[in-house]
């Protein structure tokens, strides 16, 4: 993932006409530490970013490379865009956790919601699911397209926002990680319906969110630009299915290139009509 806050400190230190030292020393910092974010080896604390957006005269969405208002299609779009992998390559761990609950010992059709650039989607093509796969970013879905050519599987993969997007045939499963945030908070509960509607009996939904947490530092001065969920708020929407398995978590995250942390729940569900 490419270091954006780091290059953006080099171009406004550099603007500035400050040195790496002068740096430091307004930040009690060593030399050595801006150094390193410069050149991508490592990232500034948050509770430096308001100290380094009164140096530049900025705003801390500047530093970390986030428009005035922010938009998450147009963000991603840009990162997409790029050569890199964005995200990675390497799938989601609750890919692993599908494959055990429900593996293709036959024929299983399977939708990744949200897909970005097309890591977990490719991954299950790789092991035999028949996948269909969504984004709203459209470089998101052409390196999708490239990540399952390289690999040499087939990921239908289309254009939609899931805001608006409702199935229309039925699944196996229903997979989702890093998008479930971005659902309006009205919405919830008509697309959760409609996905359950549209899973075949016995199929399973894996569904990822990130979940609000007091003791969880917000980013200083960053506008949010999504809908966080309630701990148990996904699993309540899953009460009347078997649940295979649930957690809480907290985890580190870098994207913009600024070490943070999120906390997220997962949920594994499974559809059954009734226990023999």
């Amino acid at each position: 993932m490419k270091n954006i806050v780091g290059e953006n400190i080099a171009r406004y230190r550099k603007d500035m006409g400050l040195t790496q030292e002068e740096i430091a020393t307004k930040l009690n910092i060593t030399c050595q530490a801006v150094s390193k974010w410069e050149k991508g080896h490592s990232s500034p604390d948050i509770s430096l970013l308001p100290s380094l957006a009164s140096i530049f005269s900025v705003s801390i969405d500047k530093i970390m490379g986030y428009s005035h208002n922010f938009d998450s299609r147009s963000y991603y779009e840009d990162h997409y865009n790029k050569e890199e992998y964005f995200w990675g390559v390497t799938p989601s761990t609750m890919c692993l956790k599908v494959l055990e609950l429900l593996p293709p010992t036959k024929p299983l059709k399977l939708l990744d919601i949200g897909c970005g650039e097309g890591k977990d989607a490719v991954f299950f093509a790789r092991c035999g699911y028949s996948v269909s796969a969504f984004d709203i970013s459209n470089a998101g879905i052409e390196k999708t397209k490239r990540l399952a050519d390289k690999a040499n599987v087939y990921v239908d993969v289309f254009k939609a926002n899931i805001w608006d997007f409702r199935l229309e045939q039925k699944f196996d499963i229903l997979f989702s990680s890093g998008v479930l945030h971005y659902i309006k908070p009205e919405l919830k509960e008509e697309i959760f319906l409609n996905y359950k509607e549209y899973t075949q009996t016995n199929g399973l939904n894996a569904m990822h969110c990130l979940v609000d947490k007091p003791f969880i530092r917000e980013i200083p001065g960053k506008k949010s630009h999504s809908q966080h969920w309630k701990s148990g708020q996904l699993l309540s929407l899953y009460d009347d299915w078997y649940i295979e398995g649930c957690e809480e978590y907290v985890f580190d995250c870098h994207s913009g290139g600024v070490s943070h942390k999120h906390a997220g729940n997962r949920v594994f569900a499974r559809k059954i009509s009734h226990l023999e």
